[in-house]
């Protein structure tokens, strides 16, 4: 395998920062691209809203005296 032309003739510091640039992008894509995924719907934040909404009212009804 050839690799990169001109890769070899650089300085070890310097294949350390491609190195480094290279992977912090690599990281960064999927970690872009995995919050678009993850983030296009509000299917789950709409499944908190209601599970507070109920546990609200369930803890309202739970803390009125009881009716004589």
């Amino acid at each position: 395998m050839a690799g990169i032309p001109g890769y070899s003739a650089l300085a070890p510091k310097t294949k350390n920062l491609v190195m480094a640039g290279g992977l912090t992008g690599f990281v960064f894509g999927v970690y872009y691209y995995t919050m678009r995924a993850v983030g296009g719907s509000d299917e789950l934040q709409v499944a908190i809203d209601k599970f507070e909404e109920a546990k609200r009212s369930s803890d309202a009804e739970a803390s009125l005296p009881p009716k004589p």
